[in-house]
């Protein structure tokens, strides 16, 4: 289906449904498919929990978002977890859904201050889709932190998946000699856990 996660047809049953959305690094490009981060996450709580990878390179915020509300009448997601990829990536749509990075020459009008608002627009747009359909959210960040925009929300502090490996002057990488490696993953899961582990039920 273009996700890195089980098919859903047919659908399981027994457990309530984890849906994960975000970018590149949450896809886990570069990564085997036990070396992202969602893969360590789904070994949390595994009795009650099926976790699905709704992760897609190069996605914005308004992608995740349209995502999110595709899914919903497939997984019917008990807990949402996102995370937000930069701020300056919009998706537009023109005879197909294009994903733009901030150099697209069409984001040429956007400025920091409408890259907050688009971000804060499809925040405002994920917990609606949680109200409506009673579902628990949880927010986090691939690169760049926004957690100053988000409080009040249930959001992982300080860390992201750039800078959880800090210990170290150089960054873990993939193959692919981009993204993240697996040592990233691995420790952004475990401080996600640690952080929301007791809510994740």
């Amino acid at each position: 289906e273009g996700y890195r996660c089980p098919s859903w047809d047919p659908m399981p049953e027994g457990k309530k449904n984890v849906v994960v959305l975000g970018c590149s690094h949450t896809y886990g490009v570069g990564l085997e498919d036990n070396e992202h981060w969602v893969h360590f996450l789904s070994q949390h709580n595994t009795d009650r929990l099926r976790y699905w990878n709704l992760g897609q390179p190069g996605a914005s915020a308004d992608k995740v978002v349209r995502i999110l509300h595709g899914c919903e009448k497939v997984l019917h997601p008990n807990i949402v977890i996102v995370c937000w990829p930069f701020w300056s990536r919009r998706e537009k749509l023109h005879s197909y859904p294009q994903s733009q990075m901030s150099y697209h020459p069409e984001l040429k009008f956007e400025n920091d201050s409408t890259d907050k608002n688009n971000f804060l627009k499809n925040v405002f747009f994920v917990e609606k889709f949680a109200e409506k359909n009673q579902c628990k959210t949880f927010h986090c960040f691939a690169q760049d932190s926004y957690h100053e925009h988000t409080k009040g929300l249930d959001v992982l502090p300080e860390y992201t998946i750039k800078n959880c490996w800090g210990q170290f002057n150089k960054p873990s990488l993939a193959p692919d000699g981009e993204h993240y490696g697996v040592e990233h993953h691995k420790r952004f899961a475990k401080l996600f856990v640690d952080y929301f582990g007791k809510k994740l039920k």
